[in-house]
């Protein structure tokens, strides 16, 4: 990973062609707050009523929120749970990409997440967008995940130049929610067959 002086952002984002789709949502612009309403951002899903933690999730020391904006793209954070198969919950801080805007962005050219454990992207309504990997320089795994949370399917993405052709990757069936972590992290974070997803609330400080 680079240092992270030179973080660049970039957005992963899913598309069945393109990008993650332009679904009409509003701009990116603007601050973007510490804790936003991903209820109403998802369309009021199930899954995204708070993600019932008793400490909020993250290193204090993560990299500030605007390490990672593009211009007047703002992106968020906000607070998840895994729950295991077994009942056993793993609680995260993880960026947030809830607008079109962001979501074609994504984690395109980011080497170094600062702290995040990965970044959630969220629609206000059931897709089944392939994602993508153009200009995504990190290895990157992927969980998606339904309106009530529960785990639609995951896959690996490898890295793809800024070129046309790059490979894409279908989820398993329409889904509400996709976390991106680095390759190989999914097991670390918590999802594996069975695993729900949370959302909603607070990050910790930052120190």
């Amino acid at each position: 990973m680079t240092p992270r002086a030179l973080l660049a952002v970039v957005v992963l984002a899913g598309a069945t062609a393109v990008g993650c789709g332009d679904d009409g949502d509003a701009g990116g612009a603007g601050p973007a707050p510490s804790s936003p309403d991903v209820a109403a951002l998802s369309g009021d899903a199930r899954a995204a009523h708070g993600a019932g933690l008793d400490t909020p999730p993250g290193p204090g020391d993560r990299v500030a929120l605007d390490s990672f904006d593009v211009g007047d793209l703002r992106f968020g954070e906000v607070a998840i749970a895994v729950m295991g198969p077994e009942g056993e919950v793993m609680g995260w801080c993880v960026l947030l990409a809830a607008t079109s805007e962001q979501r074609q962005r994504g984690l395109m050219e980011v080497t170094d997440l600062g702290g995040y454990a990965g970044m959630l992207f969220v629609w206000d309504g059931d897709v089944s967008s392939s994602f993508y990997m153009r200009n995504t320089p990190t290895p990157l795994s992927i969980g998606w995940f339904d309106a009530d949370g529960a785990l639609v399917s995951t896959a690996d993405m490898d890295p793809c130049a800024d070129i046309e052709g790059c490979p894409t990757y279908p989820s398993g069936g329409r889904y509400r929610f996709a976390l991106e972590v680095p390759q190989g992290s999914l097991d670390d974070v918590g999802v594996t067959g069975g695993s729900t997803l949370a959302v909603g609330g607070s990050c910790a400080e930052r120190t």
